[in-house]
């Protein structure tokens, strides 16, 4: 059954939120129609360049993506103390920066307020503003608006764009937030559109080995600065000493991982594990096989949670149900004493 997306997306469970949006009737409305002989891929580029406007705006960080032919992956993190933190006039330019704001701010960007009820009026606006720029459910409506219109009058027609509103995963703990990830960077690679990470346009990925090249080529490999059409997220440091606003794993070992999983989910390699195992695995828990056989999957194999046993039946208690599913993948991802 539908359930309303305040119940999903809870910040004080997790932070972390896997989202997937399709387009309507799994058409191919953003690659290439073989059927038809006509080229979307254009509007890759468009869902990219919105993305980065959107995320500069919002106290929404991603953390991965990857834009399919007909549908896209989002890992992301709601920040709602970054977005406490801001100036309202802060707040006001962030909106500004997509939407235009309700006369009663411009008069009190201006100094043009009537008096104390306009003041009050004002503030009112301006909680609701700063409340919608950390809200993941305005994120995604600011995306997708967008393009629906672009795509819509390209086409010359009406109607929907996207499939209805965005699946939406909580990735409860370190675990599901690295499989997610690498599942999402990860997705050309099995979907046979590139033979290798590096190769995988319109993805984060891609965006984060060129930005690594760069550093390598300065002597910088500290990997914290991302450059690219769309803020990522950067990785912090395997002691999980970086600090709240880096993502709790090293660079170096993540692309280590997805190069080893990228050979691993290839056609002639379905099932293998490689000799070297990257040790994040082993550190996390989580089992090599199964995570090999999860990156192969058409769909991650979790519904609304993901994350390990525990963290599973504690967010069932949270949300006062006695069951969730997705709590046999936990235990075969993420058991108890992985062993490679």
């Amino acid at each position: 059954m539908t359930q309303a997306r305040q119940h999903l997306v809870d910040p004080s469970i997790t932070p972390y939120y896997h989202c997937i949006c399709r387009c309507v009737r799994q058409a191919w409305l953003c690659g290439h129609d073989e059927y038809t002989g006509r080229s979307f891929e254009h509007r890759k580029q468009w869902l990219v360049d919105r993305l980065g406007q959107v995320a500069r705006a919002f106290a929404i960080e991603v953390c991965a993506y990857a834009v399919m032919a007909n549908h896209y992956h989002l890992v992301v993190r709601v920040n709602r103390e970054k977005a406490r933190q801001w100036s309202d006039d802060e707040v006001i330019a962030r909106w500004a920066s997509l939407y235009s704001v309700p006369p009663v701010i411009e008069h009190y960007r201006s100094g043009q307020l009537s008096g104390p009820a306009a003041a009050h009026k004002a503030q009112q606006s301006i909680s609701l503003l700063r409340a919608r720029l950390e809200d993941l459910s305005w994120f995604m409506r600011s995306l997708n608006e967008p393009l629906a219109r672009w795509a819509n009058a390209e086409d010359e027609c009406t109607g929907r764009f996207w499939a209805g509103r965005f699946k939406s995963q909580a990735l409860l703990d370190e675990a599901a937030l690295l499989t997610c990830m690498s599942y999402v960077d990860l997705n050309p690679v099995r979907a046979g559109i590139a033979d290798r990470p590096e190769h995988s346009d319109f993805t984060s990925i891609q965006t984060r080995l060129r930005a690594y090249a760069r550093q390598e080529l300065r002597g910088t490999q500290d990997g914290k600065e991302s450059t690219g059409p769309v803020p990522l997220l950067p990785f912090g440091g395997n002691d999980c000493e970086a600090g709240p606003e880096f993502l709790p794993f090293g660079l170096a070992d993540y692309l280590q991982l997805v190069d080893w999983s990228g050979r691993a989910v290839r056609e002639d390699k379905h099932g293998a594990i490689g000799e070297h195992l990257p040790p994040i695995l082993q550190r996390l828990g989580i089992a090599p096989g199964a995570y090999v056989q999860s990156l192969q999957r058409s769909d991650y194999p979790f519904q609304r949670l993901a994350g390990r046993v525990a963290a599973i039946q504690n967010a069932a208690v949270h949300y006062g149900q006695h069951f969730f599913k997705g709590l046999s993948a936990a235990r075969r991802l993420f058991p108890a004493d992985a062993v490679p």
